[in-house]
């Protein structure tokens, strides 16, 4: 587990993530981003270059040590400030952007369906957990069930999907 920031010296952490990633002796080592510079691009280049996380400075300690533990376990996560990001990005795409197929979502279970939706609000999985009083650990099995149904790599991307199929916002 390694913790990067963008801007460093000799090195900038965007570049030093993508020859980590590349060294196949270095294949299980997670990276997290932790910068002041929750930029769009700096989040999309991050994601390319192999990052498992991404999360702003201003994060509170718990916050850190949570997205410390999601990343080190395997899983992907991302601020509110950069999914929000990221969501703005797909939003502002014009229509000829490639939609969900239809019936997508028809293999979701309705928890599923929910936390998916949870999910594409930026919500992390403890913040899931609180808001419809069940465990992290339930939350996660749903989502990562959600995530292989869709065919989604990553939690980035489950969110995309849940833009796509008309998902997100609903609750």
């Amino acid at each position: 587990m390694v913790l990067m920031d963008i801007r460093m010296p000799e090195l900038d952490g965007l570049a030093a993530t993508r020859q980590i990633t590349a060294d196949e002796s270095l294949a299980g080592v997670k990276i997290l981003i932790l910068t002041t510079f929750e930029v769009d691009e700096y989040v999309f280049e991050a994601l390319r270059a192999g990052a498992s996380g991404f999360l702003g400075k201003g994060a509170r300690p718990d916050a850190l040590i949570e997205a410390i533990r999601t990343v080190a376990r395997g899983d992907s996560l991302l601020s509110p400030a950069a999914t929000r990001g990221l969501i703005a990005r797909y939003l502002s795409l014009d229509d000829r952007a490639p939609q969900a197929p239809p019936g997508l979502l028809d293999a979701l279970t309705e928890r599923e369906r929910e936390i998916v939706a949870l999910v594409a609000t930026g919500m992390s999985n403890a913040e899931i957990a609180d808001h419809l009083t069940l465990s992290p650990l339930t939350v996660k099995t749903h989502a990562n069930h959600a995530m292989t149904k869709l065919g989604a790599r990553d939690r980035a991307q489950l969110v995309v999907l849940a833009y796509q199929a008309g998902l997100a916002g609903r609750r």
